[in-house]
């Protein structure tokens, strides 16, 4: 650990938050993305005006008279998006806001604290970073970020950050909030699959949970650069917490759209995990993050996923003569493998476990 930190300071360690402070009038070169891969920022391009993106009140999931709608409505989204978001959701907006306070303190403070937690190791509990991975990215990203091991959460709640002192009790109360919501959403995504609504229960209560805290601060060239490249997530689901707009995501033909601020409502992103389990019915969502001139933008991205060792394939119940397995299995420590070997930006994990069609 004490290396890794050394060989980050060493390869002059800057933080996009230290860049911002110190008022740079352009992002530096290593920030800069080929012309192809920018963001099309005010321009319209990319966008999709005449698209009504679907938010579901999860309230309506407690009702026997409307289950079964918002069950369908859940089924539409998976399978036009891969996301959705939810209101009415159960995560009292206290704890919301509590959280996205305790995370403001925690990238304000003076970098030699949070560089204590620094660390370019995929597989430590606790890391604070740059970009995606300071010490191996060909491009930086406009971000810092902060990700710990959240379930259970007393196994690893005294690892996280001591300052600010309030950090453990704010993030640790929305991060126990956000792995039950994750658990019910997870029952109705099962359901509208057709599948018994416990179908992944046990592997859930074994399961993790990663909390990735985002700060994209304010950026002086928000159209050379991203906070984040496209990608999507490894695990079963993301619940995204945003405190501004600024997450994209590509729809079936392609098309960048901008995901609008909703004030009290979470995002939440299906992922690798689902999209194989569902046998390709269901399809993780591929997304992004811009950045702002003026804003700086907070994000908590709460990643579920089945235990470290646990493989998934897809069910069998959604297999007949028909239907074949049309991807390999899989476990979240494959896909830590993967990304501690590749450049998971040339080919997504996901890619390499599709099964030829012919």
């Amino acid at each position: 650990m004490e290396e890794t930190k050394k060989s980050l300071l060493d390869d002059s360690f800057t933080s996009a938050m230290a860049l911002t402070n110190s008022g740079v009038p352009q992002v530096p070169d290593r920030y800069v993305l080929p012309p192809s891969q920018r963001p099309a920022l005010g321009s319209g391009i990319g966008t999709r005006d005449d698209t009504t993106l679907p938010v579901i009140d999860l309230s309506l999931l407690q009702q026997p008279l409307f289950r079964s709608r918002a069950i369908h409505d859940i089924n539409k989204a998976c399978k036009e998006f891969g996301f959705f978001q939810v209101v009415n959701h159960g995560i009292p907006l206290p704890v919301v806001k509590d959280a996205l306070d305790a995370a403001t303190q925690f990238f304000d403070l003076p970098v030699e604290e949070k560089m204590l937690m620094v660390s370019s190791n995929v597989h430590q509990p606790v890391r604070y970073g740059t970009s995606i991975n300071h010490s191996t990215d060909k491009v930086h990203y406009w971000r810092d970020f902060i990700k710990h091991y959240s379930y259970p959460l007393s196994k690893w709640i005294d690892m996280w950050p001591s300052n600010p002192p309030c950090y453990k009790d704010k993030v640790g109360k929305y991060a126990e909030a956000s792995h039950l919501l994750h658990k019910q959403l997870l029952e109705a995504i099962s359901e509208s699959l057709g599948l018994e609504k416990h179908y992944l229960q046990e592997q859930t209560e074994e399961g993790s949970q990663v909390m990735a805290v985002n700060c994209y601060p304010p950026c002086p060239e928000p159209e050379v650069t991203l906070g984040m490249p496209p990608h999507s997530d490894y695990g079963s689901l993301t619940i995204l917490l945003q405190s501004s707009e600024g997450l994209q995501i590509m729809d079936a033909n392609k098309n960048w759209v901008c995901i609008p601020y909703i004030e009290g409502a979470l995002i939440v992103q299906l992922g690798d995990q689902v999209e194989v389990m569902s046998n390709g019915i269901y399809k993780s969502v591929i997304h992004r993050a811009t950045v702002n001139r003026d804003v700086k933008r907070l994000s908590f991205a709460s990643i579920h996923s089945l235990p470290l060792h646990k493989k998934i394939s897809p069910a069998p119940e959604l297999l007949d003569g028909n239907n074949t397995a049309a991807y390999g299995e899989f476990s979240f420590n494959d896909f830590l493998n993967y990304i501690s070997g590749n450049d998971f930006l040339q080919e997504r994990f996901i890619d390499t476990l599709k099964k030829s069609s012919s």
